[in-house]
């Protein structure tokens, strides 16, 4: 497998479309892995020159100290950008890596072209219902871990378990922080997150250059749910990454004004 050294880390990676100039990460959501989270948007990202790999704790990559908590995650975002893609790249994510996206475009805006947050939470603090994600861990999630890492099988216990510890506290991302966020956005959602329809729409206001897609009738699962709608609404969104300007804005009337040169 394609494992990389990462400042002293090994660490699971894959590239795909190598002959493409335009680079984009994707980042899996939390306990899960690169290869669940790639199938379903690669189709997406034919243009793209995709890059991803398993966070530490993750998937093939080893655990090490701090793992979990979502500063770790985001400085290890950072460090793969600046060594592995060399440069300002697309970022999508879901879940826990859609918070990473969200945090490395407020750290690092210098490092991101746009992001898709997915079924992401910026704040612990948003109605969030973790009996979604079932603590108990089988006797095959264990093998499973072991023959994927060949870590030692109740490794696997511990990561869950910090898993749920870190989501009782963490992330902790305010409005004021978001707006900070520059980089062109497509906030995407099921109407059945685990968190409140509210906690979305506070998102997709706070981000100034922002789009909001709500997708009927799917839950934290939405990429698997609804494939094809989540296949066209990406590819709608990266056909034009320049601001929306449409007939009628309202939240987006002073910067379509500014854009135009004219009082609407």
């Amino acid at each position: 497998m394609p494992y990389i050294e990462l400042r002293g880390h090994k660490v699971w990676s894959r590239q795909w479309r190598r002959w493409r100039s335009e680079p984009i990460l994707l980042l899996h959501g939390g306990l899960s892995t690169t290869e669940s989270f790639s199938r379903k948007v690669l189709p997406s990202l034919k243009k793209f020159r995709a890059f991803a790999y398993d966070r530490t704790a993750h998937g093939r990559t080893p655990m090490r100290k701090g793992f979990y908590h979502f500063q770790f995650q985001t400085d290890e975002a950072i460090s793969y950008i600046e060594d592995v893609i060399k440069g300002p790249t697309h970022i999508i994510g879901h879940s826990d890596g859609g918070i990473i996206s969200l945090m490395v475009a407020i750290q690092r805006p210098d490092l991101v072209r746009s992001i898709v947050p997915i079924g992401a939470n910026y704040h612990f603090n948003c109605d969030l219902n973790l009996d979604t994600f079932p603590v108990v861990v089988s006797e095959e999630d264990k093998d499973a871990f072991h023959e994927r890492t060949g870590q030692p099988r109740d490794l696997w216990v511990e990561i869950v378990t910090k898993a749920h510890e870190v989501w009782k506290s963490e992330p902790q991302l305010h409005t004021r922080d978001l707006k900070k966020i520059a980089a062109p956005t497509l906030v995407v959602a099921g109407d059945d997150e685990p968190f409140a329809n509210e906690h979305t729409v506070s998102l997709y206001e706070s981000i100034p250059n922002s789009r909001l897609a709500i997708v009927p009738g799917t839950s934290h699962s939405v990429l698997s749910e609804k494939p094809e709608l989540i296949k066209a609404i990406l590819k709608d969104f990266y056909r034009d990454l320049s601001y929306p300007l449409t007939r009628n804005p309202n939240r987006r009337r002073e910067e379509t004004e500014r854009i135009l040169g004219v009082n609407l």
